[in-house]
């Protein structure tokens, strides 16, 4: 950076700038990570505030090239995101000499990637307040709905985070908007995606940095690792962790907000507020024992007359949720998964269901199991189709926690299919506040409708011989002997 540019933390005490935002005393924890961010010398009360941020003795002597901020919620991230990619895209790209870097035709970006449409929309709402200011409006070209382009080279987009909004991009700044909890339905992990495609990205820009602020969540994902790795650690990973009443003091730790919600859910609330990562929860499946049951190259299986089959619906109202079947029978030892299907909303659940019975008729079958959503309805309309529909005893998390073994002993034969891959391994299991029971269920955001029928059918197929009576009763399933 140039000496006579004016640092973030400075910019952050300009009225001019983001001043009238950032004064005041709820804001000098916040002042100390500005310096710490770029390499500025912090005074020997500073030294002890990033101590305690940080677990770092000696303040850092450069600029970091990764930021990894581990904020409690209502500590102020969404607004110093926002002031960070104002600066980044604006007097950064002064301050670096970004745009001598850019070759004719080409424009360098500031992205901040959201993790969904909504924060995006909040985050991109922050960015453009800044942008009414007359010192940056002024380099406004134009604004469209996800993006500000600038009159020096250069914009700032914000987006969901996906790896091919990455791509084919020169990238100055990546700022990771709540990076803990990104989800998505068409990667495993894809905080580690994206990541992967920003740094490639960056290649030509020197000075360009990543910067996630998260709140905190399960100990695992990019966010996790990063914190393990480098937290306490000199050198250009800087590692922030801090609960929101330590970088916001207007909320307190006795305050009503606080303490109502750690009495509800401690676990939640100390991730929440106090920035700690869940001791609580963790993967059920991990992907070896999944990929480990997957046949390369089987999508489906046809029915053959000397299997007995057995299938398992999630039923859906046709809005929100997808309705998924799944089919399996049993061979030896082994459930075999034959097949799945998946009904995306919005549709019609009557015609879902006929086009279910159809696929069901093929196979022989002529009762279908599933849990007790809606369940009168469902019964009818299937009934309506010559299918019996009987709801199983066993909740979703006891139908989960029935297939692991299954997994893990290489008990099944699994169809080549991504989306299912990816809901078994974003499962997550914790356990229940005062029942001390395993609860099994999808992260926010993500669905687990076809994972469910599959764990289902999977499960009533091991079934389908002598072999865990406990289990069959349990279930309340009679197995059908080969007509």
């Amino acid at each position: 950076m140039t000496d006579t540019a004016i640092s973030f933390a400075d910019a952050c005490l300009d009225p001019n700038l983001f001043g009238d935002v950032f004064t005041g005393p709820t804001w000098a924890n916040w002042r100390v990570i500005d310096k710490a961010i770029f390499g500025l010398p912090l005074d020997e009360n500073e030294l002890r505030v990033f101590h305690g941020l940080t677990g770092r003795t000696e303040a850092p002597e450069a600029q970091a090239e990764e930021v990894w901020l581990v904020i409690g919620r209502r500590g102020g991230k969404n607004v110093k995101s926002a002031a960070l990619c104002t600066y980044l895209s604006t007097i950064g790209v002064e301050a670096y000499g970004w745009r001598k870097k850019l070759v004719e035709g080409e424009t360098g970006v500031v992205q901040l990637l959201a993790v969904d449409r909504d924060q995006a929309g909040i985050a991109f709402g922050y960015i453009r307040g800044f942008f009414r200011k007359p010192i940056f409006r002024k380099m406004v070209t134009r604004i469209t709905s996800d993006s500000i382009e600038l009159n020096n080279g250069f914009a700032v987009e914000v987006t969901t985070a996906d790896q091919r909004r990455v791509r084919g991009r020169t990238v100055v700044a990546a700022v990771y908007d709540e990076v803990a909890f990104w989800r998505s339905e068409n990667s495993t992990s894809p905080d580690i995606d994206v990541h992967r495609a920003v740094k490639p990205a960056m290649a030509t820009m020197p000075g360009a940095m990543v910067i996630a602020i998260s709140s905190p969540y399960a100990r695992r994902g990019l966010l996790w690792k990063r914190y393990q790795k480098y937290y306490g650690k000199p050198g250009k990973v800087l590692v922030v962790q801090a609960p929101t009443w330590i970088m916001n003091p207007a909320i307190t730790r006795d305050g009503n907000l606080v303490s109502e919600a750690y009495a509800d859910d401690p676990e939640s609330a100390s991730a929440e507020f106090g920035a700690e990562f869940r001791s609580d929860l963790e993967s059920l499946i991990n992907i070896e024992a999944v990929q480990a049951c997957v046949v390369d190259g089987v999508f489906e299986r046809p029915p053959e007359r000397l299997h007995s089959y057995v299938a398992f619906t999630d039923p859906s109202g046709g809005s929100a949720d997808s309705m998924t079947l799944a089919i399996a029978h049993k061979e030896g030892d082994t459930a075999i998964l034959d097949l799945i299907r998946e009904i995306k909303p919005p549709f019609s659940p009557e015609a879902a269901v006929a086009e279910f019975a159809e696929v069901m008729k093929r196979y022989r079958i002529s009762t279908v199991y599933g849990d007790r959503y809606g369940a009168e309805w469902v019964a009818e309309a299937f009934r309506k189709q010559s299918i019996n529909y009987q709801h199983s005893e066993r909740v979703k998390s006891a139908i989960y926690l029935d297939m692991l073994p299954l997994l893990n002993s290489r008990g099944v034969d699994l169809l080549d299919d991504d989306r299912l891959t990816r809901q078994l391994t974003s499962l997550e299991r914790r356990v229940g506040r005062g029942t001390g029971r395993d609860i099994v269920d999808h992260p926010k955001g993500m669905h687990d409708d076809v994972a469910n029928a599959v764990a289902g059918a999977v499960t009533l197929a091991a079934l389908s011989s002598p072999s865990n009576p406990a289990t069959a009763r349990a279930w309340k399933f009679k197995p059908r002997m080969v007509a």
